[in-house]
């Protein structure tokens, strides 16, 4: 699995190693069972502390996205239901259609809509 990771959006690494991590199990790319890289070879090939790839697997784990085995590693929780996720996600999609729609029309930029999604989600998951 390959991360694209923006150190300068001003999103931290360990959010967008999950965001991405759940896109993939959304689109059907990472399925139950499958095993994610190690802490310490993602960390390598990414150039990152590897307490920045385990904050997001921890962060996973604790979401019921990911199953983290002493000494086996990380995967992609067996008793998932991709099924349900990606209900969840359409279900919401239009929301954030109209949103994004209403935050253009107000002439607000590509990265500030993201800024604005960020410290929204910030302010209440209290990170």
């Amino acid at each position: 699995m390959l991360f694209r990771l923006n150190p300068g959006s001003g999103v931290p690494i360990y959010l967008q190693i999950m965001e991405q991590i759940k896109h993939a199990v959304e689109n059907g790319v990472l399925r139950p069972g499958e095993q994610l890289p190690g802490i310490r070879k993602l960390a390598e090939s990414m150039v990152m502390n590897p307490n920045t790839v385990a904050k997001a697997y921890r962060e996973l784990e604790h979401e019921g996205i990911v199953e983290l085995r002493q000494g086996a590693g990380a995967f992609i929780n067996e008793n998932l239901n991709s099924k349900e996720l990606i209900d969840r996600m359409q279900t919401a999609r239009p929301v954030v259609d109209k949103a994004v729609e209403r935050l253009l029309a107000l002439g607000l930029s590509e990265e500030e809509i993201k800024r604005l999604v960020d410290a929204a989600i910030a302010a209440r998951v209290g990170r």
